[in-house]
């Protein structure tokens, strides 16, 4: 996208996420980009489609993120009971997973260490104050991460918001600016796009 297009980088922006800037002038934007309203609604709609799989992307990030999360508190108080009763020298009754809807009783006596599944098939032992900082350290990156995926989202609404009022003002200039040149409306011949700037306009009027 040129620079003159109605969005610009900005390193400052959560993400790196590209700015939309609204287009108050339509005829000075025009002037100043040395274009038409076709190459701008093109340039638009292609800005729309790049927030709307920033926005798929991230959601599925922050889905991750909220699955994870309980997965590692559960192990976390797991593990500080495992080393209460290893503190205790306490003897206890638990059941363990053989295989899927499978388990198995077993007694435990002076546990003094835990194995953790850390992916790709790879399982590693740990002491609990290893296993502690390792599991307190994945969730509180789990929780800034999330944080930033929020504040991305949040960002990135505005910039949708942006650009459909962008989008529906172009729109809305071509129909006037055609209308006053003596045709009555838009092209008729189809274009792929006519359907969804249509209903951006619809909306934009409601």
């Amino acid at each position: 996208m040129s620079s003159d297009a109605a969005a610009k980088e900005s390193s400052s922006s959560p993400g790196g996420i590209p700015q939309a800037e609204f287009i108050e002038n339509v005829d000075a934007h025009l002037e100043k980009a040395k274009t038409n309203h076709e190459e701008t609604l093109k340039q638009l709609q292609d800005l729309y489609s790049k927030y709307k799989f920033i926005e798929q992307r991230l959601a599925q990030s922050k889905a991750n993120l909220k699955g994870k999360m309980p997965e590692i508190k559960k192990t976390l108080e797991a593990l500080k009971f495992l080393k209460t009763k290893a503190e205790k020298d306490e003897e206890y009754t638990t059941n363990f997973e053989l295989a899927p809807n499978i388990l198995a009783t077993a007694k435990l006596a002076k546990v003094e260490k835990v194995c953790l599944w850390l992916g790709a098939n790879v399982m590693m032992e740990f002491t609990f104050e290893e296993a502690e900082a390792l599991l307190g350290g994945n969730l509180e990156t789990a929780t800034t991460n999330l944080g930033k995926v929020n504040e991305q989202l949040d960002y990135l609404r505005d910039q949708v918001t942006t650009t459909e009022v962008n989008i529906a003002r172009v729109y809305n200039h071509e129909v006037r600016a055609r209308r006053a040149a003596g045709n009555a409306g838009p092209k008729t011949s189809e274009d792929p796009g006519q359907q969804s700037r249509t209903f951006v306009v619809a909306l934009a009027q409601s």
